[in-house]
């Protein structure tokens, strides 16, 4: 079972629900009466925007994005690629980029600077985890649910190798699980 690969849990489902709502909150006061546009990063943003919408009572918009620089390891090859682009024309809008974990910075960055060049009114960053000690780019959140230990982490639709997002929590992955 998936659950025996986990070393111990990090942040429980619990947690989790007291942080989304915590944050669903402040946008929902900093954003009224600006109709954002809310872009999840896929896949592993889906279970926190999700439950993150919930919590947002304002009007917005929703789009998706799928970016990505890690392939099936554990760390970022350094080359971004977009593999599905916004539906919206975000000219002129507000953007909040919902994010599961902010590590590297290199996909957040290189997706900014993408997003700015088609004039949206404002971009900001809302991630559930922030780990600033894996950071190559210059980016930081605006929206930061936890700061994570540098290890690797899974659960609330973080995977390693399409596996354990499932998990109603987030847990550290047992080494052994992704060193074979």
């Amino acid at each position: 079972m998936m659950v025996d690969d986990i070393a111990r849990v990090y942040f429980t489902e619990e947690e989790l629900k007291e942080k989304v709502k915590e944050l669903g909150r402040e946008l929902s006061r900093e954003y009224a009466g600006k109709h954002p546009i809310f872009v999840s990063v896929l896949k592993g943003s889906f279970v926190f925007m999700a439950d993150l919408m919930r919590e947002v009572d304002i009007y917005c918009d929703v789009d998706f994005m799928t970016v990505s620089s890690y392939g099936s390891g554990t760390t970022t090859t350094g080359a971004v690629k977009i593999i599905k682009d916004l539906s919206y024309n975000i000219e002129g809008r507000h953007l909040i980029i919902i994010e599961d974990i902010l590590d590297s910075g290199v996909t957040l960055s290189y997706l900014k600077n993408y997003l700015n060049m088609r004039d949206p009114a404002s971009i900001k960053i809302c991630t559930l985890l922030d780990k600033p000690a894996r950071r190559k780019a210059d980016i930081m959140a605006d929206y930061v649910g936890f700061i994570c230990p540098d290890e690797f982490i899974v659960g609330y639709g973080l995977d390693y190798d399409e596996k354990y997002r499932n998990l109603p929590y987030i847990g550290v992955l047992k080494p052994e699980v992704y060193t074979k």
